[in-house]
């Protein structure tokens, strides 16, 4: 299998975990020679406002009120791991980064520095209602307020619609849009009919 650059970017809610989970158990599947870098900076967020210290303590708050982390906190995230982590020989998953047109733009700078060509972004498309009544159903604390909610639904409308215009607009990426609205079997299938992994 050739090595896969994978993205999958989509509203909180649509099934990015779930799908880029079932994306990494079949690449391990096919390919158990070669790891798999998988990077979900929402995971290392929520990890580090655990810790003590001013950064920490203000992405917190940012946190608990629904915003959404500075773009510098997120590619300091997940350039360290690049830094620490690559090797040169495994695939790459990423699940819901990034999450704002100029984050997408600093992915973009570090990509060809790791000779990674055509990556694939794999868009989960949902509705605003559908990814409300997924929130509400997985049960975690910052999922249950509204108003928390409605500042989340509000960021990815303004800040992550300008990155998944510009990877459906660039052709150095293969551009996927998925019906997200359908079972994880479904919408797992859709995605393995475009990546033609099968």
């Amino acid at each position: 299998m050739d090595l896969q650059t994978i993205i999958f970017i989509g509203r909180s809610g649509s099934g990015k975990g779930v799908q880029s989970q079932l994306l990494r158990n079949y690449i391990a599947e096919k390919d158990p020679q070669t790891p798999i870098l998988y990077i979900e900076t929402g995971e290392h967020f929520r990890f580090h406002i655990k810790d003590s210290g001013y950064t920490w303590d203000l992405a917190r708050t940012v946190n608990e009120t629904g915003g959404r982390q500075p773009d510098f906190l997120a590619v300091w995230i997940w350039s360290h791991l690049f830094i620490e982590k690559i090797k040169g020989g495994e695939h790459l998953v990423f699940d819901g980064t990034p999450r704002s047109l100029k984050e997408a733009q600093m992915l973009d700078t570090a990509l060809p520095f790791y000779k990674r060509v055509h990556p694939t972004v794999i868009h989960l498309d949902v509705s605003h209602e559908w990814s409300e009544d997924r929130l509400r159903g997985r049960g975690r604390a910052d999922d249950l307020k509204t108003e928390v909610v409605a500042r989340r639904m509000a960021w990815y409308e303004n800040d992550v619609v300008p990155a998944v215009d510009f990877y459906r607009n660039t052709h150095s990426y293969r551009f996927l849009h998925i019906n997200g609205e359908q079972t994880p079997k479904e919408v797992f299938e859709d995605i393995m009919k475009g990546l033609e992994l099968k």
